[in-house]
């Protein structure tokens, strides 16, 4: 799927990769961080634009989220994928249903598949946190998770370079 996205942007600024594969659910900066250090970018500039790219979808999910979903509701596909999505999201998520805002923020924060901004977002609309204490919770979530990321990004390199000497 890495690949079909990357022959999309293919001709695109590494930058630009990096911002739009980071803004991307499932990839986001868990992806976009060690492709821009492959693509051989500074650590510092990769984290930045991986955690811009990541930010990007969030208020615009935030905000939209349940209006479409309840509209797309009315029809039967949308009506299970959005029924799968929020189950699924419910189940996975207990530390937000107990502290809600900082569930939220640790939830994001943790850097494995389904536990993003994106997976956060939905979650926060699921249990009607409120806006701005869900996208400064998820900004929070996402800045930790780039850190951590970032150092086992960069010490992963570290220690091939050892390897290879």
């Amino acid at each position: 799927m890495l690949n079909l996205v990357l022959n999309w942007l293919k001709g695109s600024s590494q930058e630009y990769i990096v911002l739009m594969v980071s803004s991307l659910p499932i990839f986001e900066l868990r992806i976009g961080i060690p492709l821009g250090l492959y693509f051989g970018m500074p650590l510092f500039k990769v984290f930045w634009l991986a955690l811009l790219g990541n930010i990007i979808p969030v208020m615009p999910l935030l905000c939209l989220l349940e209006p479409v979903s309840i509209r797309l509701r009315r029809f039967k596909p949308w009506r299970h994928f959005f029924n799968w999505l929020f189950a699924r999201t419910k189940n996975k998520s207990e530390l937000i249903q107990k502290y809600e805002a900082l569930g939220l923020a640790i939830f994001v924060a943790i850097p494995l598949p389904m536990t993003g901004a994106w997976t956060g977002a939905v979650a926060a609309s699921l249990f009607k946190i409120r806006f701005r204490y869900a996208f400064l919770a998820i900004i929070l979530g996402v800045f930790i998770a780039g850190l951590i990321v970032s150092g086992l990004s960069y010490l992963g390199i570290i220690s091939y370079k050892a390897l290879i000497k």
